[in-house]
């Protein structure tokens, strides 16, 4: 089968364009031909191994210390069964179905083996392939921010980092729910973000937020990049701060606040859970939710996929064609 290896951590030209053995299924596990996948910047992120501190050397030990191993990249995935193990009983072949990778990674090749308990199935009459793969990074973390938030009808909310996979998601999950929404993201992202239901935008490059003396009941922070202490000041009463990206000092400060104040600071990662997954889809499928797709690339092109999304202007999501929409 084709897919992209990557050879070193470094820059995007470390992967290109290989042929590999394709993969057989075990007994607990399916094999599903991938036909659209994503390119998030988390995936950039361990491209480069840009990591925090505190993951660092558990992450380099589980992928590789000198090199990444497989060596195959990608978060996230959509496609159908193509065959099945001895002892799966939940899906066959031609089912439709998307889902996490976990840290196996490797979305960016033709062909994926993974436990059945990680795919979800679909109806791609009522969502695309390429939505699909959307979700298990940017939907399953958008809509647990979203909880974690504990939003009421009627809170005012700001959503800092909101024009990504997972603001994107996090803007219209907060909007189901009744709040006033502001986002903070720049340039061509604001058109985007106000189409999706933002009710304010703010572009960080000519105004910052945490000075304009504006009160929150909400702030979901998924840039990491702000003043915590001013993001502090700028809740209300008993105001809750989600850190979508917390760095270690971040998650020390956010357990004193929430024992000394009465704010509550929240840092938890998501669970990947089928019962997300389900929710997520259910809400695409009859059109609630609508995934934000930026640019395609086809499988040969995550290179260049790599490099647009390290220019930091991807608006929502950007995803690999793997089979063309025609063979679908």
């Amino acid at each position: 089968m084709k897919a992209i290896v990557c050879e070193r951590y470094g820059p995007p030209d470390t992967m290109s364009l290989r042929d590999i053995h394709q993969p057989m299924p075990q007994r607990k596990e399916v094999l599903v031909r991938i036909h659209a996948a994503t390119v998030t910047t988390g995936d950039c992120e361990i491209r480069r191994f840009n990591i925090p501190f505190l993951f660092w050397i558990p992450l380099r030990l589980i992928m590789g210390i000198t090199r990444p191993r497989p060596g195959i990249f990608g978060q996230e995935y959509a496609g159908r069964v193509e065959t099945v193990g001895s002892d799966v009983q939940g899906f066959k072949k031609g089912d439709a179905v998307f889902g996490p990778t976990t840290m196996r990674l490797g979305a960016y090749a033709e062909f994926i083996c993974l436990p059945e308990f990680y795919l979800t199935p679909f109806n791609p009459d009522r969502m695309t392939f390429e939505q699909a793969a959307t979700i298990p990074t940017g939907g399953i973390n958008g809509l647990h921010l979203i909880h974690k938030a504990n939003i009421h009808h009627g809170d005012k909310v700001l959503i800092n980092g909101a024009g990504g996979s997972i603001g994107t998601y996090a803007l219209q999950f907060a909007k189901l729910l009744g709040a006033e929404i502001s986002c903070v993201d720049k340039g061509p992202k604001l058109e985007m973000l106000l189409a999706l239901g933002a009710d304010k935008v703010i572009d960080y490059t000519k105004e910052d937020f945490t000075k304009n003396g504006e009160q929150y009941d909400v702030i979901v922070d998924i840039a990491g990049e702000s003043s915590y202490s001013r993001c502090i000041k700028m809740l209300k009463r008993k105001g809750r701060y989600v850190l979508g990206n917390p760095s270690v000092t971040g998650m020390f400060r956010a357990i004193w606040t929430s024992w000394v104040t009465d704010k509550k600071v929240f840092f938890q990662l998501a669970k990947y859970t089928q019962s997300s997954r389900i929710y997520i889809r259910d809400q695409i499928e009859t059109g609630t939710i609508v995934p934000f797709i930026d640019k395609r690339f086809t499988l040969e092109q995550v290179p260049e996929a790599h490099r647009y999304v390290d220019t930091g202007l991807k608006r929502g999501n950007v995803t690999i064609i793997v089979v063309p929409t025609h063979k679908v």
